[in-house]
């Protein structure tokens, strides 16, 4: 899941385009009303049919010998389009799941993190040995069938939780009321805007690094470009590893110390590292140590945001958040392209670490930023 609090590493997965990234964002800040108004299960369950059959209806078309490019077009578009509230209605269930099995959000969110990235990290060389080895068209048909093992475990396994689901009634208000609660749910909590805000900047130099600072870094120590894939598996996997452990180990770990020495790890040392060029192993080992302490991000970032988030309005706040911390993404690209070509790539490294480290640790300076490992009560919408 692209989610709103998983920030451990640079994501490839991201969209990268402008005008993608603006209808994403868009598509993904619009579902927050239909979300708290049919459930947030209810939502999830039909993305993902209808993901499937829009995934399903290419190969058809094909065999068929009827696909054509305008045909092609709204089935991707359909797919693009869906995947913003799906995203949005499951990542609203967290708090649903938490507190119907008793765990804490720390937990939850740590083996969200934990799977979403273990899956993204998978996904595509699955692909890759699914077209090997059954072609592109039954490739997508099992694309399809994960949707509906998708919605099928939604469906049979929250069956009994749906039945306890609060009942959210937003029937008397219009959409445009319902949009602006959501706003004002988000915005009248300071640490909540000040996390957001953040999380906007850590998307942006970390596609900045992913794309381009770290590609050109290694081009210029006169490395296989395959190195560009190593390294970043290499800090992928740890933070995998250290996403899990933070499931198991982060309720009990002082929050606001976790967060500073993630976020540390997640970024500037890095990209200090690499713009001081040690030897080769020494950076592998680094990105190791810096991979698991970036983990233990998910379960605390997912936790401080879902508990200041009131509970009718989870679905349109959840989505918000989702939707602003994506806006800076597409320019990552662009802001490192420039600095690596007007200060060479060592330079823009530096600076990219110490920039990054201004963005997620200044926070901590302001005094009521620092009370985030307090537990708040959740406010109703008014």
């Amino acid at each position: 899941m692209a989610g709103a609090f998983n920030h451990q590493q640079p994501r490839t997965d991201r969209p990268r385009g402008p005008g993608r990234n603006a209808a994403l964002c868009l598509a993904k800040a619009l579902s927050g009303p239909f979300i708290d108004r049919l459930g947030a299960r209810r939502v999830a369950i039909s993305c993902d049919w209808l993901s499937a059959a829009a995934v399903s209806i290419i190969p058809l078309l094909y065999w068929s010998g009827i696909l054509s490019f305008w045909l092609l077009l709204p089935a991707v578009a359909l797919l693009g389009v869906l995947r913003a509230p799906s995203d949005a209605a499951k990542q609203a269930l967290v708090p649903v799941v938490a507190e119907a099995g008793s765990l804490s959000l720390e937990r939850v969110t740590g083996i969200l993190g934990t799977s979403d990235r273990l899956a993204g990290t998978l996904g595509a060389a699955g692909a890759g040995m699914l077209i090997a080895l059954l072609g592109p068209g039954p490739a997508l048909l099992a694309n399809a069938v994960a949707f509906i093992v998708s919605a099928l475990a939604l469906t049979i396994g929250m069956r009994a939780t749906a039945a306890a689901l609060p009942k959210t009634d937003l029937a008397p208000q219009n959409y445009f009321a319902q949009m602006s609660e959501g706003w004002a749910a988000f915005t009248r909590d300071p640490i909540l805007v000040t996390l957001v805000v953040m999380l906007a900047f850590v998307g942006l130099f970390d596609q900045a690094y992913a794309t381009v600072l770290l590609p050109v870094w290694v081009r210029s120590s006169g490395l296989d470009a395959s190195w560009v894939g190593i390294l970043l598996a290499v800090f992928s996997g740890a933070a995998i590893a250290g996403a899990a452990s933070g499931a198991v180990f982060a309720e009990r770990l002082p929050r606001l110390l976790m967060y500073m020495i993630g976020f540390t790890f997640a970024g500037p040392v890095p990209m200090a590292t690499l713009a001081l060029t040690p030897p080769l192993w020494l950076i592998v080992s680094i990105l190791l140590l810096c991979g698991f302490a970036a983990g233990f991000l998910n379960p605390i970032i997912g936790a401080m945001l879902f508990e200041r988030i009131p509970k009718a309005a989870v679905g349109r706040v959840i989505a918000l958040v989702g939707s602003l911390t994506w806006v800076l993404i597409p320019f990552g690209g662009i802001y490192a392209g420039l600095l690596t070509n007007a200060a060479g790539i060592l330079t823009a490294l530096g600076i990219t670490a110490v920039l990054y480290a201004l963005a997620t640790l200044s926070p901590a300076a302001i005094r009521r930023f620092r009370a985030i490992g307090q537990r708040p009560i959740a406010q109703p919408v008014t």
